[in-house]
């Protein structure tokens, strides 16, 4: 049986704070742990956490489903084709790096906020004060920004496969 699994390289966080900025952050958030990224936290912790909560990645498959089945319907389209030129035979039907197009949907899908108003509670707070720890500061005023796109590596890591 063949499947569309999607999921996100699980790559750490990486915080650009120093050890006393640490601190303070931690002791801002000791009653309310879940605010904030530790250290330790993962893309695959982040999915886990915002696919249970908002079914980001299941949304999207349900908005884009006719994108998202065209793109599978002309990657086969291509290896049938190269197929019956005279090419060889595929080892797999579906080999890294054919989906990239469903994979730079689910990019445009968060960065044109099309997730807003689909799930309660988006757009996020954070993502309507402009929080955004890819600067310095992440609680300087600043404008709204998409929601999910914080530091944009759950943005940048997601990746769509088929199982076979």
């Amino acid at each position: 049986m063949t499947k569309l699994v999607f999921g996100v390289n699980d790559v750490p966080y990486v915080t650009q704070m120093s050890a006393p900025e640490v601190r303070a952050f931690r002791w801002r958030h000791r009653k309310k742990p879940w605010q904030g990224i530790p250290s330790r936290t993962t893309t695959g912790d982040v999915a886990e956490i915002l696919e249970r909560r908002y079914h980001v990645m299941q949304t999207y498959y349900e908005v884009h489903q006719d994108d998202i089945v065209g793109e599978l319907e002309s990657v086969l389209q291509g290896k049938l084709e190269s197929l019956l030129m005279g090419g060889p035979a595929p080892e797999a039907l579906f080999a890294s790096g054919d989906l990239s197009g469903v994979e730079e949907g689910f990019r445009r899908f968060l960065d044109q906020q099309e997730m807003d108003g689909r799930a309660p509670g988006v757009p996020t707070q954070a993502a309507l004060r402009g929080v955004s720890h890819r600067f310095r500061h992440p609680y300087a005023r600043r404008g709204p920004r998409p929601s999910f796109v914080d530091t944009g590596q759950y943005r940048l890591s997601f990746r769509a496969e088929v199982q076979e």
